[in-house]
């Protein structure tokens, strides 16, 4: 999952939000150099992604895509779900997206001093370019990913994907409206535990 689910999931525990971010740049294992509400975030982020990345939905997904494009399935289906998650926000959350997503802000910057030097400057570009609020549109998955794209060592395969990822979006708004009410159910499970 991309950060809009992760953020969507977590919500409203702080240290859930926190760990929703942190969780894409805290590397190894969990010490106690994080506060405790802090590394209870990065867990779930952990155990999101372990469901997401096991989960017969999203595998059978990962295979409807073209055979240049597999090997990058995981991160596009996390960018097209959070497309999906915008469309289908009402669905999933009482609070609009833009109130939400303005929560999630506030949470992370009075907080931001508990997040490493790498979630501080994804916080920077979440609240400067509105990251989370441009997700309604197909043109933030692609662009997402070729921005990517850019950080492999190998070239960008990820360069002017619209026309290959287009036959896909039905399959992606199909497994995600399959796959997240499930996704849901199992971080309920892990939250209550």
């Amino acid at each position: 999952m991309n950060f809009l689910a992760h953020f969507q999931l977590a919500w409203p525990d702080e240290g859930l939000v926190l760990g929703a971010l942190e969780g894409d740049y805290y590397k190894g294992p969990l010490g106690c150099e994080l506060p405790t509400d802090l590394a209870r975030g990065v867990r779930l982020h952990r155990a999101i992604d372990a469901y997401t990345d096991n989960h017969a939905a999203v595998a059978e997904l990962r295979r409807a895509f073209p055979a240049g494009l597999r090997r990058y399935a995981g991160i596009l289906i996390d960018l097209g779900f959070d497309h999906y998650l915008t469309q289908h926000w009402h669905s999933f959350s009482t609070a609009s997206l833009p109130e939400f997503n303005r929560g999630v802000l506030r949470t992370l910057t009075g907080r931001s001093d508990n997040l490493s030097a790498g979630s501080r400057q994804m916080l920077a570009r979440l609240d400067e370019f509105d990251i989370l609020n441009c997700y309604h549109e197909w043109q933030a998955v692609t662009g997402s990913a070729e921005r990517i794209g850019q950080r492999f060592r190998r070239g960008n395969p990820l360069v002017a994907i619209e026309q290959e990822m287009e036959p896909l979006r039905e399959g992606i708004e199909d497994a995600f409206l399959e796959f997240y009410p499930q996704l849901q159910a199992f971080v309920a499970n892990w939250r209550a535990d």
